[in-house]
């Protein structure tokens, strides 16, 4: 089946396989969001059902605990958990110091909060969310809907002394409504295109009244496992400063590829 994946599902899934090995019983492992992240929870559900994996699992979305619990996870509350072993989820983008950009899901704020409350951050990803410099991606910026076009405009009026190329920003949208998060909370997308200091914009945006939280990810992430289409992985360790390349085989698996609606 694989053969029917594309190269970047290859790439997501060949990431996602190699950071379940980070994986071990006994852990309380956040469970990230979005479309990488799916095929994490597949893999994870795979070791649960065939290697007597023991974890348990705190999802950053509701789609993400839908999923976990379909694969035979055992679902727990952030407050159940109290603190994390690890936690794995994708980015929209990173750098080479490991900042990302998160939200294109719209779960950036359970993820953050997630990602905070562990021992350690991997991010899966495919090659082409590597940048030079954080920007290109719409950075997400979720606002509580009571005067969220106030909000809008203090956030855009900001961007003008910041050290960003665009100040252009939009409502995210489903359909013909308002984007609504798991937090009931609006996202306003702000087309930068570049950002030159990342920590300064996040520290600047959470200071303004009606933000709840932005989707940048500063100092967070310990390592990123990169995939690529061809099964190649990378581990970049940020505390370690190394780069491990090794190649996954693609192996046939009516369970982890039954679903491929992400």
């Amino acid at each position: 089946m694989t053969s029917e994946l594309s190269p970047i599902d290859k790439a997501k899934f060949v990431s996602a396989k190699r950071a379940a090995q980070f994986v071990e019983s006994g852990m309380r492992v956040g469970l990230g969001t979005g479309s990488t992240a799916a095929w994490l929870v597949r893999c994870l559900g795979e070791m649960v059902r065939d290697n007597g994996l023991r974890i348990k699992g705190v999802p950053t979305s509701t789609r993400t605990a839908t999923l976990a619990r379909e694969v035979g996870i055992e679902v727990v509350s952030l407050d159940e958990a109290k603190w994390l072993d690890i936690t794995i989820d994708g980015a929209d983008e990173f750098d080479g110091q490991l900042n990302l950009i998160k939200g294109g899901g719209g779960a950036l704020l359970q993820e953050k909060i997630v990602a905070t409350a562990s021992d350690q951050m991997i991010v899966i990803a495919d090659v082409g969310k590597e940048v030079e410099t954080l920007g290109a991606f719409p950075l997400p910026v979720e606002v509580i809907p009571f005067g969220w076009q106030t909000t809008q405009a203090l956030v855009e009026e900001t961007l003008v002394s910041m050290d960003v190329l665009g100040r252009d920003s939009t409502l995210r949208m489903n359909g013909e409504v308002p984007f609504i998060t798991d937090e009931g909370n609006h996202i306003i997308d702000l087309h930068v295109k570049r950002i030159g200091n990342a920590r300064q914009l996040a520290l600047v945006l959470n200071q303004m009244p009606g933000v709840v939280e932005n989707g940048l990810f500063i100092d967070i992430c310990d390592r990123v496992v990169v995939g690529y289409g061809d099964g190649k992985v990378e581990v970049r360790d940020i505390s370690e400063g190394t780069i491990a390349t090794e190649r996954l085989d693609f192996v046939e698996s009516d369970n982890l590829f039954a679903d491929l609606t992400d």
